[in-house]
């Protein structure tokens, strides 16, 4: 069984090489990542398609295209300390977790947040702090940040996360609602320079937290 999903994880970076993923750390990161174990074992021989696919309570688990092209996009400045928001099943924070030093790691559902802190001990990722809360907040506490990844989609870049970036950070947050798109923000000292990048379908970023 594990050498079927090792070589249908093979042939899943194979392809994420193809679609133009170019980072070796990346990719190295997913290769190493069962994603399998961060869904339902229901879908687990689903596991390696290229595709999002449903974790329960309404949310996904990211296509690893796009789990992949956000990774790299943050990896094209110098992070070291990253927050992300909406840890959902943790397969992102796994990724995550293996490029960079610090991850901070934010769920508004107490329930996905317990699944993912289990798979991220499981795989020895020891360098993730988790915190259950409202993600349009960020966690300021910790702030600031190299890097801020949001993996649900916002009608508008939430503000208080603006504010929790570094001079000279990148934020990563798929914008929009009937059209979304991958809008990547660099900090300039008081400015925040703006570019858009490719369509994406992410479910929506809720404000609250749930139990």
């Amino acid at each position: 069984m594990l050498s079927s999903y090792r070589r249908s994880a093979e042939q899943l970076i194979q392809r994420l090489a193809t679609d133009g993923i170019r980072n070796e750390k990346v990719l190295t990161a997913m290769m190493r990542t069962p994603r399998h174990i961060f869904m339902d074992p229901i879908l687990a021989h689903r596991a390696y398609e290229n595709t999002a696919l449903p974790i329960g309570l309404g949310q996904t688990i990211s296509q690893p295209y796009i789990v992949a092209k956000m990774t790299e996009l943050l990896l094209q400045k110098n992070v070291s300390k990253v927050l992300e928001i909406g840890t959902g099943s943790g397969y992102q924070a796994a990724i995550l977790a293996q490029v960079v030093d610090e991850l901070y790691s934010v769920e508004r559902i107490k329930s996905l947040q317990w699944q993912a802190k289990r798979r991220l001990q499981k795989l020895d990722l020891h360098n993730v702090k988790m915190r259950h809360g409202d993600g349009w907040e960020g966690w300021p506490s910790k702030a600031p940040y190299d890097g801020i990844i949001v993996t649900a989609a916002a009608e508008r870049l939430p503000e208080a996360l603006l504010h929790q970036l570094k001079d000279g950070g990148v934020l990563i947050c798929p914008v929009g609602q009937t059209e979304q798109y991958l809008i990547v923000i660099e900090r300039q000292g008081d400015k925040y320079i703006e570019s858009r990048h490719e369509a994406v379908r992410f479910v929506p970023l809720v404000p609250g937290e749930i139990e």
